[in-house]
Order: structure tokens, then sequence, then C-alpha cells
């Protein structure tokens, strides 16, 4: 390609001159291509070492003239043609233009600016400008990788490092490239070449470690072995990417979340060196996440950027030093010193920004005002004009936010009556009773408590006096920090909370400390149009709704009537209506259910969108993967905390039967409710820390008597009856009877524990755990989990396929793993469907993966037993529609592992009967004969009998009857009414069972197809020993069943002619006239004997053998297996010298015909019977092929494949046999 000049000092350093002329020098590295010797090995490592762009580019163009000792460098090229087609360029339209100039720099001068010319065309007709802001170094590095590493464009690379690859305890100098989907590594030191690829969707442990063996090394575990690099300039950045890279293929494993670079990223003022923009684009990602955890923001709000500054402090009279962060959305300030000071400030609240006066004492502040008369100043900020223009942008796009943080129910009322205002009171009551939620609900502007507790008399006992002076605290507190988005949140906010959050003040609080306030405000009426959309709805995950909905807190009386359920069905469903990805978990009830009590119905909504989406991430999936990866975090802490606890307790299996319940929930199904809505408080507040630390005080507590326990159930009852006894000595409410308390209840009452000093006593023994230590450790954990369940679903797969396969265990996870790893490159290396059509987590493991007809003939080229040279694309695409029974593209698991077994484990009848059907619709479609539509007219009464390969007999079935039946039929139909369920439930039972296909079930075939399957079968033989006696076979077979057609039509007309003999007024048959199903050939047993003794006759007269119809049936009888597939293979064959060649030369002469003889069939006993009249035939189709010996040479091949758009089916299939 041709390259910005560069200076060359040195022309001949390392290089060799292969072209010159006055003008230019064509070089050659040393080491690359003929010889080389130890001069090229050391020049070869240098190279790599050294990241010479040599490596990827050994050819180079310089730019010469006599006087001057400096060369310049114009093109380079990874092979002798790309550089060679540059040199003809230059010599043809440069080389006589040059030669006029008089001086050496007007040449120099003309040369670089036609090259710099020639770039910035390429550049301006290059379809996509995403490369453009990347380095051209890092482009270099991209166009290196692709070249060693064998990877297509589409393999974007993120970054690369110069690092030691530890092989055995020998390290090996080179180069890590990290891209979107690999880890690649590449070393070439003294002529060994160290090459390796590991998809980061096989990694199940990253780990940054120290040992004396490894210093300062990465440990990469895959599940076979682990990997180790060390030696790098800079560990931790390195260590982070591959985090964030794994991470990402760890989603695409969870829920088909493919990586899809950010392109409304901010473009650099300049171009970074080696700094790609998917590397910005990441570390971008990186700072968005720990912002939006940091203040609880949504996902779709986007860090802008971030500086030093001081908060001005009313509440402490004290400037605070800490960083300000500006969104899109949000203005936001935490202090240095953790707990100090931290402050949200929604732009939609924000009236007023302006530069304050600067002095000395207070240098370039800037000054915030808010709608509810909250000032804020900033000060010591480096750059303050560019901030507040900043501010000041984001503020114009921010939409009007007149009503505030005022209750949206008015704009559902108004959504209802959008037609006009309404012309009476009575007119809007009308509209609201239509609608499922509505101002008017009492659940629309009052949390269940409120409601029970509105007409009860007012309390003056002494718990009551102390719940009043907790209000009275959270109001002095509002008055000094403030009150609603933008309240200071201090060390004393935490206090506060830890001591209990009034029961008045608990829904506001909750929705402040979570973030769901900002997302209530933010979509207004957002809730009510979601219960319209849902309510009425029937899913799955309203069925298990409806089955939960009165097992959530039946103790409570707020769900003791259709008022508090029929809140709880709304908030659920439009949840499940909003985010199908979730739908509906158990323990999402249990949780709603608490929230109801306490809030509005929309506030419980957005506050389970926060949970379920943000606090608590992937708890409530299918999987529940998010307990899961927190179980594991649990065992790791425990270990670290509590070692002599967690090794008594992993023998028991304690830890992971009691943890799950605990997170899901939040305590809530274990503890008395008065209890748990404490520990509730705190989540909110603190996150996911809160929980952790509890969980471990409860095991620290009950240390003693757990070391003691000697099996599992005793442990638990252990822990069961300490968390039924913690108590809540300050509620006012009259105590909640807790279910589990029954069952735990002992003869001796334990003693209580006073929930407060739980919570106290966590935070003094476990109050060191930091919210960053535990997203890390979630990361480790979620490796570990999500591989172990794609291990779990490999198993459910191959257990399943066991008793539909005749693969061994081995094959079976070999080939598994294959498929699998087709359908993820498939996913990431672009498709003609998308990601999310492939892998649909919700379907049986069977049907998850799925690939398109492009990887499904790679799979078969690898794999397949037959070869079948160029005819491979023709019959792969025949065998992918004859698997692909719902018709939408694709193949799963299943299909492709029954077809594959048939082929390899099937008998010589099960292998005709796959390609007798591939050469039969569904398989051939129209397109591929020549005489579409006399082929379609064919087999339009054969339709529905062979729709699939799988075809279901159901209208058989359903004709056919018992002989018991047959009297009943008989008899009156009083005799009918009496029948009993056994006899339903049998019929019931055979219609289920499946019906086992007949090669009498096989409809016949025309001249076209039989044309097609002739194709086939010659093609198939070039690489056999016998080559020669399978060609002459074939041409046997063929031209015997020519005849035994010819014969057969003139059978079926005189037939016809018969039939027609008795009635002289029927009207003339027109020209075109059908042929003879397959019903009316085989109506009966007499039909049968006599049309064969005919066809033998026949047969005899035409000089033939007749031994093939006269076998018997036990002979042609088909043992009924379902896996009879074809596969392809490459290697074409070139049929030539074949004295039998008539067949071909007959079926050729016909379709170049205007008509299609459409009388013309034959059927799949004739086949068969003529095809064992052969003996090489017969020896071909019965011989068993050697699959391990195929797995073996596909696991040979490199380990990332090109796509095969680039490839020839022939190149491929010689790499892999």
């Amino acid at each position: 390609m041709w390259i910005h000049p560069e200076e060359v000092l040195l022309a001949g350093a390392l290089w060799v001159s292969e072209r010159a002329n006055p003008f230019f020098i064509l070089q050659r590295r040393r080491g690359h291509g003929r010889g080389g010797g130890l001069s090229g090995l050391l020049v070869g490592t240098l190279d790599v070492v050294l990241d010479s762009s040599a490596r990827v580019a050994p050819y180079r163009i310089l730019l010469q003239t006599a006087d001057s000792q400096i060369y310049w460098n114009i093109a380079c090229g990874s092979s002798r043609k790309e550089i060679t087609e540059h040199w003809d360029w230059l010599e043809a339209n440069l080389l006589q233009t040059i030669s006029i100039f008089e001086s050496d720099e007007d040449i120099t001068t003309f040369v670089k600016g036609k090259i710099s010319g020639i770039i910035a065309e390429e550049n301006r007709l290059k379809p996509g400008e995403e490369h453009e802001e990347d380095s051209g170094k890092f482009r270099e590095a991209e166009l290196k990788m692709r070249k060693l590493f064998g990877m297509p464009e589409e393999e974007k690379l993120v970054n690369y490092y110069s690092c030691s690859y530890w092989k055995g305890r020998v390290p090996r100098q080179g180069w890590l490239y990290l891209s979107v989907n690999h880890l690649c590594f590449y070393s070439f030191l003294l002529g060994k070449e160290v090459t390796l690829v590991v998809p980061w969707t096989e990694v199940t442990q990253l780990e940054k470690n120290a040992t004396l063996l490894f210093p300062e090394s990465v440990r990469v575990s895959t599940r076979d072995t682990e990997h180790f690099f060390s030696m790098f300039l800079n560990i931790n950045d390195t260590f982070k990417l591959m985090e964030q890279l794994a991470n990402i293929a760890m989603r695409q494993l969870l829920d088909n979340e493919a990586f899809a670079a950010d392109l409304s990223l901010p473009k650099p003022s300049r171009t970074l060196k080696n700094v790609s923009a998917l590397k910005r684009d990441l570390d971008a990602r990186a700072k968005n996440e720990r912002y939006r955890m940091m203040f609880r923001l949504t996902q779709d709000e986007r860090l802008d950027g971030h500086t030093d500054c001081t908060l001005w402090t009313p509440f402490a009279k004290m400037h605070v030093v800490g960083q300000l962060f500006i969104s899109n959305n949000y203005i936001c300030f935490n202090s240095k010193e953790e707990d100090l000071c931290q402050l949200i400030i929604p732009l939609r609240e924000v009236s007023i920004v302006e530069k304050a006066d600067s002095s000395s004492v207070l240098p370039c502040p800037v000054s915030i005002s808010t709608k509810n008369k909250m000032n804020f100043l900033f000060a010591n900020l480096k750059d303050r004009d560019f901030l507040v223009q900043r501010i000041s942008d984001f503020l114009q796009r921010t939409p009007d936010s007149s009503w505030g943080d005022t209750n949206p129910l008015s704009l559902i009322s108004l959504s209802a009556s959008s037609g006009g205002p309404p012309s009476s009171s009575g007119g809007s009551e009308s509209i609201q009773k239509g609608r499922h939620y509505h101002a008017g609900l009492p659940t629309a502007s009052q949390g269940l408590l409120q409601l029970y507790h509105r007409d009860a008399p007012e309390d003056l006992g002494p718990k009551a006096m102390r719940e009043k002076m907790k209000e009275e605290s959270w109001n002095i507190h509002f008055l000094e920090f403030g009150r609603g988005v933008c309240m200071y949140r201090t060390s004393r906010t935490r206090e506060l909370v830890l001591n209990g959050i009034p029961e008045r003040l608990r829904g506001e609080l909750w929705l402040l400390f979570s973030g769901a306030q900002n997302e209530m405000a933010t979509h207004p009426g957002y809730y009510g149009e979601l219960v319209e959309q849902a309510m009425g709805l029937c899913s799955l995950a309203t069925e298990e709704i409806e089955r939960d909905l009165h097992r959530s807190m039946p103790e409570h009386r707020a769900f003791q009537n259709e008022m508090g359920i029929a809140a709880l069905r709304r908030v659920l469903t439009a949840y499940a209506h909003r985010n199908p990805g979730i739908g509906y978990c158990q323990a999402m009830n249990i949780v709603t259910s608490v929230l109801l009590l306490y809030c509005t119905e929309e506030e419980a909504f957005w506050l389970l969108v926060a949970l379920c989406e943000r606090m608590l991430p992937d708890y409530y999936n299918t999987r529940v993967v998010g307990a899961l990866v927190d179980q594991g975090v649990f065992e790791e802490l425990t270990r670290a905390f509590l070692p002599l606890l967690y090794e008594h307790m992993q023998e028991l299996g304690v830890i992971s039967t009691i943890s799950l319940s605990w997170f899901l929930t939040l305590f809530l199904s274990v503890m008395p409710f008065d209890s748990a809505v404490l520990l509730v408080d705190c989540f909110f507040y603190e996150g996911i820390k809160v929980i952790f630390q509890v969980a471990l005080t409860v095991l620290h507590d009950n240390m003693d008597t757990l070391l003691s326990c000697s099996d599992e159930g005793e442990a638990m009852t252990i822990l069961g009856r300490y968390l039924d006894n913690v108590v809540n000595k300050q509620t006012v409410a009259p105590p909640i009877p807790h279910p589990h308390a029954l069952l735990t209840s002992g003869d001796e009452p334990p003693p209580e524990i006073d929930v407060f000093d739980l919570i106290r006593s966590s935070y003094e023994k476990f109050g060191s755990l930091r919210s960053d230590v535990i997203e890390q450790m979630r990361f480790k954990q979620r490796l570990k989990v999500i591989q172990s369940l794609e291990d779990t679903a490999k198993r459910s797969v191959v257990r399943a396929m066991m008793t539909e396969s005749a693969f061994s265990i081995e094959e079976l996870e070999e080939l598994y793993c294959l498929f699998k790893s087709k359908h993820m490159t498939s996913c990431y290396w672009g498709s003609s469907s998308s990601a999310a059509e492939r892998h649909d987590p919700s379907l049986p493991y069977l049907e998850q993966y799925r690939i398109d007809p492009v990887q499904f003939r790679q799979l078969f080229i690898s794999l397949a037993p037959w070869v079948c040279g160029g005819h491979t694309p023709t019959l792969s695409a025949r065998l992918f529609r004859l698997l692909d029974q719902n018709q939408d593209g694709l193949v799963n698991f299943k299909e492709f592992i029954t077809g594959l077994s048939g082929m390899y484990h099937g008998d010589m009848t099960e292998k005709l009967k796959l390609l007798y059907k591939l050469h039969l619709p569904p398989a051939l479609c129209p397109e591929e004969a020549e005489s579409a539509l006399e082929a379609t007219q064919f087999f339009t009464e054969d339709e529905p009998r062979d729709a699939s390969f799988f075809s279901d007999q159901n209208a058989l079935r359903q004709q056919e009857v018992t002989p018991g039946e047959e009297l009943r039929d008989g008899d009156s139909e009083e005799k009918k009414e009496v029948k009993d369920y056994r006899y339903y439930l049998r019929m019931w039972a055979k219609e289920k069972e499946p019906k086992k296909e007949t090669i009498k079930d096989l409809p016949r075939m025309n001249q076209e197809q039989f044309i097609e399957l002739c194709k086939t079968l010659y093609n198939m033989f070039s690489e056999e020993p016998l080559e020669q006696q399978l060609y002459h076979s074939i041409a046997t077979v063929a031209s015997l069943l020519l005849r035994i057609g010819e014969v057969g039509k003139k059978f079926n007309n005189g037939a016809k002619k018969s039939e027609r003999a008795p009635s002289p007024t029927q009207t003339p048959p027109s020209t075109q006239t059908p042929p003879l199903s397959p019903e009316g050939v085989e109506e009966g047993p007499g039909h049968g004997v006599s049309g064969e003794s005919e066809v033998c006759r026949a047969l005899a007269d035409a000089q033939l053998e007749v031994a093939a119809p006269q076998m018997s049936d036990e002979e042609t009888k088909d043992d009924a297996s379902v896996s009879s597939y074809s596969v392809v293979s490459a290697g074409s064959l070139q049929c030539e010298d074949i004295a039998e060649d008539t067949v071909l030369i007959r079926g050729a002469e016909q379709r170049q015909g205007s008509v299609l003889d459409t009388d013309w069939s034959i059927t799949f006993e004739q086949v068969l019977a003529s095809m064992l009249t052969e003996p090489p035939l017969v020896d071909y189709f019965e011989k068993k092929w050697d699959f391990q010996a195929k797995m073996a040479a596909c696991k040979a091949q490199r380990a990332v494949e090109r796509q095969m758009s680039s490839t020839s089916d022939h190149e491929l299939t010689q790499h892999c046999t």
C-alpha cells in the first residue's frame, strides 16, 4: 500500500534490493522468502521484539536521487504481487515525467506530493471513515494482527502490548494483541514461532498475581489450560482492558448482547499515538459505569467530563475538596474524603448558572441555583469558562419540566381524556374507570400502610413517640441539608438511615437514595401507559405472576384483599412488559409487595426498575445469574474473614444453600418483616455491601454452634432459628407473624437479637468492605458462574442427545463446542441474520444455539464422511433445507447432530433414504430444477405427506382406529357416550406417539429429480480407491432405473386406458395427464401384487433382470430410523472414459426438450433394490467412517478461521482433510 513518505537513512541495512532504476529501489526484508540463514533468523527476531512494520510488510519501495544520501520510503507490501503492482505503476506513470526534472529537490517534492495525493484520494473513496481516527502506527498493528492470526476485517483490534509469554519455564518475548473477541499472542525468536489465539468466550478466570516464578504476571485460564503473561510496561492498564473485554464476552454469552462501538464519542483534538478509537470507547464506558454506580444514575447517562474543585458546605461552614462531574442530565459532586459530602443536581432543577466574582480566597467560583431556592457554590475550577459553556449547552437540550417533581398523576388523567377537556367531572370519572390505572385508585396516591392506618386511632405510646422523634430528626436534617434530589448526603445522613427510617418517610427516601426519583421525574405518565398496554395480555410471565400473587406476604392484611393483590398484579405485569428479557422471576413478588406497603404504585414500579436493572444486576433473569455471582462473592468473603468456618461450611455445603434466598429477597423471606425492612433501608442507601456485612455477621455470631454441626440440616436449623428471632423492638405496628418461625421454633425459645445491634455489629466487624472491591470480586465470580452455566448446558444437551444419536459422550461434547464456536463466530463477525435471532436463552438448551447455511456448509465440509466435489454447495443447501423444519433459515444443534449421526452410524437403507430425500422437495427447491413447474405439479399431491424430513403423520394417526374402537363404532350411539377417561388417555397417548416412517411413506421421484440424484452420485466417489468400479456400478444402476421408469410409465398408461374403457361417454383427458400418485399405486394388497407381477412381466419382455422386484419385504424393510442425512465435501470430479455414461446423455437430451416426461417416475424401493445388485455400492454405503479422524483434522485447523467469503470450498476442504 502507498504510505506517507518517510525518511530512510540506511537503505541497505537488513534489506536486500531486488529491482532498481535511477529513481526507485524495490527491496525485500532479509529472512523473508528464499533462504535467509542465521542473518534472516536474527532479523526476524528483531522485527518481532521491536515491533517492526517489516514483519507484516516485508517489501518496500524507496525513492532515491543521485546526489542525496537520504532515501524516502513511499510504498510497502505484504506480498510480492502487491509491491510489483506499485512498482509497475511508478514505471508507467512517473518514471518518464521525473526524468525531465533537473533538480533533485524538485524530483523529491513532486514524488512526495503525488504519493500524498494518491493516499488522500484512496481515503476519500473509502466507504467508512472510522479508521481515520486511529494513528498510522495502530492501523499498521491491526493489519499485522489480521495477517498473523487470519482474522477478517470485522475483527477490531483494541490495543497491543509488548510482553513475555511463559511457555513452560521459558519466557517468549513478543506482542499481545487484545481484540474485541480474541486474545492473541505472537513471538518469533531465532526461528521458533509461537502463536496463541484464545476467544474471550472461553476464558474462565483472569487473575493478576505476583509469584516467585511469574513476577507481576497475568494468568488467563480456560477450561483446558492456563496462560501466563508478564513483563508488561503497565500491567494495571493491560489487566483492566482484559477484564472489560472478558466482561463483554460474558455478557454476550448471558443475554447475547454483542459489542457495538459507540459512534457518538467526541473525536479527540489530536490523533493519539497507539490508542485506537475502540480503546477510547472502552475507557469511556468504564468511566461511565463508575460514574453511574457512584450516583445511582440511569444506564443511558453519559459522563461528559470531570474536574477537581471545592464545594462550599453551609452546614459545615467550610470548603470541601472533591471532584465535579458533568453529564448530559446531571451535575454531581463527590468529596475526596469518603462520606464527607455527596451531591446530585439534576439539570431539570437548575434555574441559574453564573460565574461569581473571583478572589484570592475563592478563586474561579461558579454559582448554581435550583428551582427550590437552593444555591451551590463551586470554586477552584481550572477552566471555568469552558465548564459554564458546557453546562449551558446541556441546559439548552434539557426539556422544560415546569411541573418539577410533582406527582404526575394529573398527566394520567389528561392522557385518558386527550380528546379534549372533560365536559363534567362525571365524564372524567367514567373515562378513568375504563382504565386499569388512574388517579382515582387508592394505591395511586398512597402506600398500602397509609391506607390501613388512615382510620386507626392515634397511638400515644412510647414506641409511637420514638417514631415521631425520628421524624423530627429527619425534618431537622432536611432544614439543614436540603430536601429532595439536591440534598447534601453526608455521614450524618448515614447515621439517620442506620437508626431506621420513619414509616411516613420511607417511600420518599427509598426513591431518593435508589435514584428511582430521577427516573420517575423524567418519565411522567410512563407507568400508566405501560399498565394499559400490558393488562389483558397473556404470556408465560403473566401466568407465573397470577400463580404467585397470593403467596406474596399472605400474613400481611394489606394482601388479604383485592386492592393489594390488584396493585401488585399491575406493577409486576407492567415491569414484565417493560423488560421481557427478565419478565418475572420468583422473589420479585415478595420485594414488590414490601415496596407497595410504603409507596404508591408508580413509585413501587420505579423502585423495582432500580432494583432489577441497577442495584441487583442480573438477579432476576431466568438463571438468577446475579444472585449466583453474589453467592460466589459471599463464599470468597467468608473464606477471607472466617476461614475456619468457611472450611467446615464447605464440607456441609451450607453456604450455597442459604445465601441464595438471603440475597434474592434481601432477607425479607427469612427474617421477621419489621426487622428485614430496616435492612432494606440500609440497602437502598449503601447498596449490596450491607447485605454482605449482615450475612457475614450472622455467620460470625453463630460460629461456635455451626462448627459443632455434623450435617447440613442441623446448620440450616441453627441459622433459621437465629434469623427468626431478629426483632425490631422499636416498631410501632403490631408484629406480623413470620411463617418460617413456626417451622424452626424448638422447645427452648432462643434469645432475641435486636436488629439495630445486628446492623451496628456488622459495621463494626465488616465495615471495611468497599463497593469497588465487591465489584472486582463480582467480575471474577461472573466469569466462573457463566462458564459453569455453559458447562451445565453442555451436559444437558449431551445427556439429551445420547438417546437420539449413536455418538459417544466425548464426541458429542466436541461437536457441541464446535457448533457453539461457529454460532459465536457468526454472531460477532457478522451474518445475514441478527445475533438476537440466533441465541435465545429462554429456549431449551438443545435449541439455544443455531447456525445459518454458511456455517452449516463450513461444518459439513470439515466433518462430512462423503466427498462431493464441486457439487458441495448445492448438496449442502439441500440438506440445510431438509433439516430446517420451521423454515426460519437456521438449524439447531439437535437437528444437526441427528443428521450427522445418521451419516456416520446409519445402515445402507438409511443413507440411501437420505440421498433420495435430498432430491425431493423441500430439499430440492424449484429453482434448482430446470423444469420447476412440472416438478411442482408432479409433487402437488405428495407435499402433505413429506412436508419436512421429520414430518409428523398426524392426519394418518387420526384415521387409525383400534380393533376395539371398530367394534364400538358398529354399536349404538349410547355406547360411545359411556367411554371413560382411560379410553381418551389411550387415544391421546397414541396421537402423541411419534409415527415411525417407513420406506413406503416416501413419494415417487420424477425424471428431473432422478437426473439430479445421478449427478450427486457421480460426484461422490472422486477420492475412493475403487473409483472406476463405483462409476461402472452407478452407470448400471442408473440405466436400470431409467428403464424401470419407462416400463412403469407404460404400465400406468395401460391401467388408465383400461379404467376409461367402461365409460365411453367420458370426456377425453387433457394432454398433460397428471401422474399416478403413490397412493394410487399402493391402494391395497391386491393391487400391490398384481402391479408387481405386471412390472415383472414388462421387465422380462425388456430382457432385464427381475431380481430386484422379486426381493422380499424383509430384505427391503426400513428399520424406521429418522436420522438419514447427507454431507458435502470438496474436490470436483471429471467423469471421463466411462462407457456406461449413456444415462446422463439421455437425461441431458430430455432436459433440452421443451416438455418434461411427467409420467415417468420411480419409487424408493426400486432405487434400493437396484443399488443392492451392485456389490461396490453396497460396500461403499455400508462402510463405517472414522469420525475421530475427521474431528482430529478439524481441530488441526487454525484456531480462528476466515469467513467463507474470501476462501474457496476446495481450499478449506484440502486444509481440513
